[in-house]
């Protein structure tokens, strides 16, 4: 594996915020405002331990992926769920298993710390991320997500 994986800092905000704008342009044909997204992603980076931290896999200086994790307590369980989101590899990265180092990681975290699952959402038209998702031995569920945006 040529790339490295590691959490990120302050000084990574411009690179997620970019990312965050490429994901969202590209899966769901949305204009994230610029300075409402680097907001976010500044409160994120300021909390990770309350917001959740992003992780990124960097080659040779350069960002080329990206995945946050965000914090669901589940009473159910006495325990954490993390949610995978914000997963963005660079259009030229894609089909390398930049994913999968991220991925990996993330699961080797959750064990180590107690997590009892991993979560995430897709879109239902992306089918090439849902094939990726279950060869990693992901599983889809009998919920169906709904929301109230905004509110």
């Amino acid at each position: 594996m040529p790339w490295t994986i590691r959490q990120a800092g302050p000084a990574d905000a411009p690179i997620i915020v970019e990312y965050n704008r490429r994901l969202a342009a590209e899966t769901e044909s949305k204009t994230l405002d610029p300075a409402v997204t680097a907001a976010g992603v500044a409160a994120a980076l300021d909390d990770p331990d309350g917001k959740g931290p992003y992780f990124l896999a960097v080659e040779q200086g350069a960002v080329i992926g990206q995945l946050q994790i965000t914090y669901e307590w589940s009473d159910w369980r006495n325990g954490w769920f993390w949610w995978i989101q914000g997963v963005y590899i660079r259009a030229e990265d894609r089909r390398r298993g930049v994913f999968r180092s991220l991925y990996r990681h993330v699961v080797d975290l959750a064990r180590k710390t107690g997590v009892v699952g991993i979560r995430l959402y897709v879109e239902r038209e992306n089918h090439a991320a849902q094939r990726t998702y279950t060869d990693l031995g992901m599983k889809e569920t009998s919920y169906l997500l709904l929301e109230l945006w905004p509110v």
